[in-house]
């Protein structure tokens, strides 16, 4: 299990912008974190006082994040240069707001469905504790070239 901190020393994602307490558990293609900021009024994705559910996509981008990390360290390489999210598909919001004391603390899992050296493709879902589906969907991450690597328009 990984606590707070060393999740922080593994994204770039800080301060309260990092959104997982905890990686629980992970393996070459999964990951299942947990989160309880989504009930912390400091929340910077709040709005309004509200954390509407489509914020869980950046729950569900940190977990890739940090399984992204934890696969190279495994390979004995550096954790990757910060991405982006270049897509996201089939989103699918199963509620309104994620800021729910009754769905208790957020289980967050990634799942890489494809990686290349530009890029890869993670599924993500995010469930109440009682196992009920808050959100689910797929992003494609665009990672920075290699240095070194020559443009891919030369």
């Amino acid at each position: 299990m990984l606590d707070r901190g060393r999740i922080r020393a593994l994204i770039p994602h800080q301060g309260t912008m990092c959104l997982l307490d905890a990686a629980l558990r992970w393996d070459r293609t999964d990951i299942l974190c947990r989160a309880t900021s989504h009930l912390a009024p400091d929340n910077p994705l709040r709005r309004e006082g509200r954390l509407g559910a489509s914020c869980g996509i950046e729950y569900g981008l940190q977990a890739a994040a940090l399984h992204g990390a934890l696969r190279a360290l495994d390979a004995g390489a550096p954790p990757p240069p910060p991405g982006w999210f270049a897509a996201l598909r089939r989103v699918e919001l199963r509620v309104h707001r994620l800021d729910v004391a009754a769905f208790g603390p957020l289980a967050v899992s990634a799942r890489l469905e494809g990686a290349q050296p530009g890029g890869m493709v993670y599924g993500f879902v995010v469930r109440a504790a009682t196992g009920r589906l808050l959100l689910r969907g797929r992003a494609s991450i665009v990672l920075p070239p290699a240095a070194g690597s020559a443009p891919a328009d030369a």
